[in-house]
């Protein structure tokens, strides 16, 4: 039986909202540019960085009132590269804490199957706090901390062959482009979308999944198989370079499917009674004269 969402289930109640922040009726983005003290407006450029932090400026008075109606206090990161974007912490009992990321990411096109793809997103590293969990390591908290860790995703539409050195004055608002629309949120935990790969190249990040039915759904790679089984996995995983610091040829897996027969090389213990395994390390077992050149 699924275990009770609640914060996931209150944080729901909230998207209508949030897509009426974020796009018209007719599904274009509310916003249009950036505006100067002359009242010129500058379109927003398509670059994801930019386009991603705007969408968290807008959904943040969203986020905002649901904290202080759902009773939580929101602790924010304090650098860019910190963990996680939002912290929640109850108000009535601080031990419970949630993780929330905002992520945003863009439709490629469907593929052979009729799926539609999505460029990716990255979903944290997989060294740093997640390997050290019980102590901050860029992270606001220690990652052990939080009974959850979420992502607030936004999936859009890119708009392409606008011309961004274009000027507009303040009463040409509404023939403004955007350069973006077709918005859709959603919101899982982080291991519901998580990939079995990198998030690009050799980098030391999480990817999620190039689906949007994963993720909107949450049925990625790991949703079947669990958290314990997502921890594990990038908890030891390696890139070719921290397989060879660590002083393999290669890394140990690269999937979920060579880390399945990594751990069945060593399962068969598993099936041994415990009472047939002997080892020389127990405590008391040493007798340090049989090490001893006399």
């Amino acid at each position: 039986m699924m275990q009770r969402d609640d914060f996931r289930e209150g944080l729901l109640q909230y998207f209508d909202e949030l897509e009426q922040r974020v796009s018209t009726q007719d599904g274009e983005w509310t916003v249009k540019g950036f505006i100067d003290v002359y009242q010129r407006i500058y379109i927003i450029s398509l670059d994801t960085k930019v386009l991603s932090k705007v969408l968290e400026l807008l959904m943040f008075p969203v986020i905002g009132r649901f904290a202080d109606e759902q009773g939580y206090e929101i602790v924010l990161a304090q650098a860019q590269n910190q963990y996680p974007d939002m912290s929640l912490i109850s108000k009535t009992d601080e031990s419970i804490c949630y993780a929330l990321d905002v992520k945003t990411t863009y439709r490629t096109g469907q593929d052979r199957e009729g799926h539609m793809r999505i460029s990716g997103m990255t979903l944290g590293t997989f060294g740093g706090y997640f390997r050290t969990r019980d102590r901050p390591v860029s992270s606001t908290f220690p990652y052990n901390r939080y009974m959850r860790h979420y992502v607030l995703g936004v999936i859009y539409d890119r708009v392409n062959g606008i011309d961004e050195r274009q000027v507009y004055d303040i009463g040409d608002l509404a023939d403004i482009p955007s350069v973006a629309r077709n918005f859709q949120f959603f919101l899982q935990e982080k291991y519901r979308i998580a990939s079995d790969g990198p998030g690009s190249g050799n980098t030391k990040n999480i990817g999620s999944t190039k689906y949007q039915d994963r993720l909107i759904n949450g049925n990625g790679v790991f949703a079947k198989l669990g958290i314990e089984v997502f921890d594990d996995f990038w908890m030891n995983y390696r890139t070719k370079a921290m397989a060879r610091e660590d002083g393999f040829e290669e890394p140990p897996y690269t999937n979920l499917k060579s880390y399945q027969a990594y751990k069945k090389q060593g399962a068969v213990i598993l099936d041994i009674p415990e009472d047939d395994i002997e080892t020389e390390t127990d405590d008391g077992f040493h007798d340090e004269s049989e090490y001893l050149d006399i």
